[in-house]
């Protein structure tokens, strides 16, 4: 792991985008050469040599972070996308939010059963996106190996709201308590 302090590179938004939400804008870490490169390999060197064979991120952030760490792993990058959003047939996959639900896709075509899947996001907070989007991953066939993000909203209690269905391993390099 890298010596780099990347909890300092994280600005906090009071009232965004509603009053009473503290906003995590990693913005500044990606916008930093060496904070934004040493993120990507840590996220990269912790899951080399686990045979992963494709990385999964969500819309869009999730592109932000995946894209490069599926480089550094020199696999597949596969997108979750809002509805509308990929041409193909797709999987579809509803979740819960706060108030009523939402809806991820996957290309039907886009993971095969041989394949192991590390999900990775920007941040997690209650887990709502990341497990419909491994749920969008086991539809596929493929295996969701692991799970990976930049911030962990400890305080919310993702890992056991993940946990429940998903007992794989959940790497975060930030987490806040």
């Amino acid at each position: 792991m890298s010596s780099i302090d990347f909890e300092s590179y994280i600005i906090d938004i009071p009232d965004y985008p509603e009053p009473g939400v503290i906003f995590k804008d990693i913005m500044p870490l990606l916008g930093d050469a060496q904070g934004f490169a040493a993120a990507i390999d840590d996220i990269a060197d912790h899951f080399i040599g686990q045979g992963i064979t494709k990385v999964v991120g969500s819309e869009a952030r999730g592109f932000l972070i995946g894209t490069p760490v599926a480089y550094r792993l020199g696999v597949g990058f596969v997108p979750v996308r809002k509805p509308g959003k990929l041409p193909r047939d797709v999987y579809r996959q509803q979740y819960a939010l706060e108030y009523g639900t939402d809806e991820l896709q996957i290309h039907k075509d886009s993971l095969t059963p041989s394949d192991r899947v590390l999900i990775v996001d920007d941040l997690v907070a209650t887990g709502g996106t990341c497990v419909a989007t491994a749920q969008l991953v086991e539809q596929t066939g493929a295996e969701v190996a692991a799970f990976a993000f930049l911030l962990e909203l400890a305080y919310l209690n993702p890992r056991e709201i993940i946990g429940e269905e998903f007992p794989q391993e959940i790497y975060t390099l930030i987490k806040v308590d």
